[in-house]
């Protein structure tokens, strides 16, 4: 069993300006993300309450005589965020404590879609995140399980792989976002890798950031009809986005350690 972590890639020094170093690119991604999680949430059957704690985020978004440049769009995605993390149940959703944290993981979903910060070769951050995780997979057919960003990631690299895959199980992937996510993925448009020999993808209502049950009909198949099946998991609690949380779920856990065996 190999571990793939990239988080290290994240980091970088004298970052200034928006919050996680973001440029200006990078920001109105971020924004676009947080509109397209309110929207899919408020598409949703969704208590009255919590229907207008979401349009008070949609607003914070999109507040009339607010600036356009890169300094409005960080202090409307502060402001929505914060607002986002008092809405029951969302709040109970991710791991984030405080806005700062949440804005930091859902950065680096758009530093990755943006295809910038080359290094002193030339590499732009997603190709060396690709590449970290390409070192972990081997000629041998592998089960890959993915989350978040990660299935992003997995998804890409996957479809240059020429290894066999048995199974690939993604968890609270953002990949069916429509208007920011898919877009953006690579190669467009999206259809299941071909070295993928079954795919399943899970996701909770209460995930802050999942897309919902929409990605087989965002992502086509791949010559061999392989599409992805997704299905929901209900976790109780907190901090049901964590990876660990999905794994709880025998439903999850049973098919990979079935692929492992």
């Amino acid at each position: 069993m190999r571990f793939a972590d990239y988080s290290g890639l994240f980091r970088r020094a004298g970052s200034q300006g928006a919050p996680a170093g973001l440029d200006e690119e990078q920001s109105a991604i971020l924004a676009e993300l947080l509109r397209e999680t309110v929207n899919q949430h408020l598409a949703d059957d969704q208590p009255d309450t919590t229907r207008r704690s979401l349009e008070r985020v949609r607003a914070a978004l999109d507040p009339p005589g607010e600036s356009q440049g890169m300094f409005g769009i960080v202090r409307r995605v502060t402001a929505a965020v914060t607002a986002l993390l008092s809405v029951p149940p969302l709040r109970r959703g991710g791991q984030w404590l405080a806005p700062k944290v949440m804005i930091g993981d859902l950065a680096q979903v758009a530093r990755y879609l943006a295809r910038s910060e080359k290094d002193a070769d030339g590499a732009t951050l997603d190709e060396r995140i690709r590449a970290r995780v390409r070192a972990e997979l081997t000629g041998q057919p592998s089960v890959v399980v993915a989350h978040s960003l990660g299935s992003v990631v997995a998804f890409e690299l996957l479809a240059e792989h020429t290894g066999e895959i048995p199974l690939l199980v993604t968890i609270g992937s953002p990949i069916a976002l429509r208007t920011v996510v898919l877009p953006r993925l690579r190669p467009h448009p999206p259809h299941t890798p071909e070295c993928v020999r079954r795919w399943l993808n899970f996701w909770d209502r209460d995930d802050v950031i999942t897309a919902r049950p929409i990605l087989a009909d965002a992502v086509a198949p791949n010559g061999a009809g392989v599409a992805p099946n997704s299905r929901r998991v209900d976790s109780d609690g907190l901090w049901v986005h964590t990876a660990t949380k999905y794994l709880q779920h025998g439903e999850v856990a049973g098919p990979i350690v079935e692929g492992l065996a």
